[in-house]
């Protein structure tokens, strides 16, 4: 714990420092930027770990990480590109909310089959999670 909240306060006072010297757009960009691409590589590698059978958990981890790629990827381009009109409804970025949402259910399930829980039970949070967003959208 103690690594990581160090490796924390030392990645926030980069950015911190990043938005001193260039302004917040370009720090905002290049962290956006940076995690998109580690997103896309750490999902790439829980695939090979399917892939090689090494674990339950990688498929979801590799949809759920994908999801995270594309989803920050889609708004680090449309805000280096500067907003592009094509970019503000496309349906493409559901697409990638898809694969996010494909990810959490897995873990979900593999959650619930670590728990020796009813089958479905893994339904209840996805489900969940769903009703009270749309409630607060509808809201």
């Amino acid at each position: 714990m103690k690594q990581a909240s160090l490796l924390f306060a030392f990645i926030a006072a980069a950015l911190v420092a990043l938005d001193t010297v260039f302004g917040f757009a370009t720090a905002y960009a290049i962290g956006y930027g940076a995690i998109a691409l580690m997103a896309l590589a750490i999902s790439l590698t829980f695939l090979w770990l399917w892939w090689k059978r090494t674990t339950p958990l990688a498929l979801g981890m590799s949809f759920s990480w994908a999801g995270a790629a594309s989803v920050i990827g889609w708004w680090w381009f449309y805000s280096i590109l500067d907003r592009p009109r094509g970019m503000e409804e496309s349906e493409v970025l559901l697409v990638f909310v898809a694969l996010y949402f494909v990810g959490a259910t897995l873990h979900f399930a593999v959650i619930q089959r670590s728990l020796n829980l009813p089958r479905t039970a893994y339904l209840v949070p996805v489900l969940g999670s769903v009703v009270v967003s749309a409630l607060v959208h509808l809201w």
